[in-house]
C-alpha cells in the first residue's frame, strides 16, 4: 500500500505567498483589462480565453507533475516579469504591465513544480496573451489599413456582382445607400478573435506542424474575407430589403454570425490541407524486413 504524498509545508507557504502577491499586484491590471473587455467590442472574446487556457491544462493533465518539485530556476522568469511590471507602471504603459503576467506565471510554475510543471502549463499560459488588449498605438496603426482593405475589396466585389458601387474615403456608395466602414467594423476585432480561434484549433487538431502553422497564419485572410462577406451581404440587403433589415444584420446579427462563419472557413481549410498534404503512413518493419549492407548498417530490404 502506497503512502499518500504529503504536500510540503515549505511549498505550501511559497505557493500562498506567490498567489497572494500576484493577486495584490495585478488587481489594478485585471480591473483595467475587464473595463476594456466591457467597453470595447473588439475584445468581447477575451472572456473565453482564460476558460480555454484552463481547458488546455485539463486536457494535458496526464503530463502534470505528480507532486511539488521546487526549482529555483523559476526565479529568472519571475524577475523578468516583475521588471516588466515595474517598467510598465513607471512609464504608464498598461500593455507592458499586462504582458508581464505571462513570465510571472511561467516562473511560478517552474518554481513550484519544476520543469515538468513548465512543460505542462507553458502553452496554456501563452494562450492568455489573446485576452490582453493591444496598445493604443497598435490599434490605431492596424485600424486604418484594415478599414481601407475592407472598403476597397468590398467595393470591387460589389462591382463584380453588377452593382454601381464606388468608395469615397471609408464609405461605400451604392445607389442611395451609404455603408460606412467605421473603426468598429474594420475587422480588427475579428482579426483578434480569429487569431485566437486559429491558435485554439491549431492546438486541438491532431495534424502535422505544417498544417497547424497554415491554420494559424490563415487568421488574417479569414478575418478580411469574413468582413467583406459581411459588408456585401449588408449592402445587398439594403438594396433588396430596405434599410431596416440592412441595419439589423449589419449592427446586430452579423457580429454573432462571424464566429460560426470563421469556424466553417477554418474547417474547410483543414479539409483542403488534408487533400493537398497527405501524411506518409508509418511503416512497421520486422527484423526479417532488413538486410545487412556494407559497413554493418541495416537497411530495409524493399
Amino acid at each position: 500500500m502506497t503512502r499518500p504524498r504529503v504536500f510540503p509545508l515549505r511549498t505550501g507557504l511559497l505557493t500562498s505567498l506567490l498567489v497572494g502577491a500576484c493577486v495584490w499586484s495585478y488587481l489594478p491590471v485585471f480591473r483595467e483589462m475587464l473595463d476594456k473587455w466591457v467597453s470595447n467590442p473588439q475584445y468581447s472574446h477575451a472572456y473565453l480565453v482564460p476558460a480555454f487556457s484552463a481547458y488546455l491544462l485539463w486536457r494535458g493533465r496526464a503530463a502534470a507533475p505528480a507532486g511539488p518539485t521546487t526549482s529555483w530556476l523559476g526565479l529568472a522568469p519571475l524577475l523578468v516579469g516583475v521588471s516588466l511590471r515595474l517598467l510598465g507602471g513607471f512609464f504608464y504603459f498598461s500593455w507592458l504591465e499586462a504582458v508581464s503576467l505571462l513570465p510571472v506565471l511561467w516562473g511560478a510554475a517552474l518554481l513550484l513544480g519544476g520543469r515538468a510543471a513548465l512543460r505542462w502549463s507553458w502553452v496554456a499560459v501563452a494562450f492568455l496573451a489573446f485576452m490582453i488588449p493591444l496598445p493604443h498605438q497598435a490599434e490605431t496603426g492596424l485600424s486604418q489599413p484594415l478599414q481601407q482593405v475592407a472598403t476597397r475589396v468590398s467595393t470591387y466585389a460589389l462591382q463584380t456582382v453588377g452593382l454601381a458601387a464606388f468608395s469615397e474615403g471609408n464609405v461605400i456608395h451604392v445607389n442611395d445607400s451609404r455603408i460606412g466602414i467605421v473603426e468598429a467594423c474594420n475587422g480588427l476585432g475579428m482579426l483578434l478573435l480569429f487569431f485566437a480561434l486559429s491558435a485554439g484549433m491549431a492546438l486541438l487538431v491532431q495534424r502535422p506542424w505544417l498544417d497547424r502553422g497554415a491554420i494559424l497564419l490563415s487568421a488574417v485572410p479569414v478575418a478580411v474575407l469574413s468582413n467583406v462577406i459581411r459588408i456585401i451581404a449588408t449592402t445587398l440587403l439594403y438594396e433588396t430589403a430596405g434599410q431596416r433589415w440592412g441595419d439589423l444584420v449589419f449592427h446586430d446579427l452579423a457580429g454573432w454570425l462571424m464566429m460560426p462563419l470563421a469556424l466553417g472557413l477554418l474547417w474547410l481549410e483543414l479539409k483542403v490541407l488534408a487533400w493537398l498534404l497527405v501524411e506518409a503512413p508509418a511503416e512497421d518493419y520486422s527484423p526479417m524486413d532488413f538486410v545487412m549492407k556494407e559497413g554493418g548498417r541495416l537497411q530495409p530490404a524493399r
